[in-house]
C-alpha cells in the first residue's frame, strides 16, 4: 500500500509559471504506473505561458475555479467538475478567468519528464 498526502509535498513554480506539486510520479514514488499526477495552481486573472509536452498526453481535471482553456487554435471555458484532454505536443495555455485560485490536476502519460516540456514564448520555442 501507498498512502501520500499532497500537503507534504513541496510546492514548486513550473515551467508554465503555474504553482504545482508533484504529488505522484513513478520515478519518484514507489508506484507502477505510465503516468505522474501533480497538484497545479494558477492565482486570479493569471495565464500560464504556452507550452507543450512533445511525446506525452495530459489530462486537466478541474478541482476550483473558473479558467479560459487554450488547445492550439481552440478556446473554452472551463470549471470546476471539467476534464481536458491535451493530446501531445498540443500548444496550451490556461487563463485564470475567475476571482479565486485556480485548482486541477495535471495528470501527464507517459510520465512528466523536463526534457519533454517546451514553453513557446512568440513564435519561438524554448526547450526546458
Amino acid at each position: 500500500m501507498f498512502i501520500k498526502n499532497v500537503k507534504n509535498v513541496e510546492e514548486i513554480i513550473a515551467g508554465d509559471g503555474s504553482f504545482l506539486k508533484e504529488i505522484l510520479h513513478p520515478l519518484k514514488d514507489i508506484v507502477d504506473i505510465n503516468y505522474s499526477i501533480a497538484l497545479a495552481k494558477v492565482k486570479p486573472k493569471q495565464t500560464t505561458l504556452k507550452h507543450k509536452l512533445k511525446a506525452s498526453s495530459e489530462v486537466y481535471f478541474m478541482l476550483k475555479g473558473k479558467a479560459k482553456m487554450y488547445i492550439d487554435n481552440e478556446t473554452k471555458i472551463v470549471g470546476e467538475g471539467d476534464i481536458i484532454y491535451i493530446p501531445p505536443s498540443s500548444i496550451q495555455r490556461i487563463e485564470n478567468v475567475g476571482e479565486e485560485e485556480l485548482i486541477f490536476l495535471c495528470i501527464v502519460s507517459p510520465p512528466w519528464r523536463k526534457e519533454d516540456e517546451e514553453i513557446i514564448q512568440g513564435d519561438e520555442t524554448l526547450s526546458q
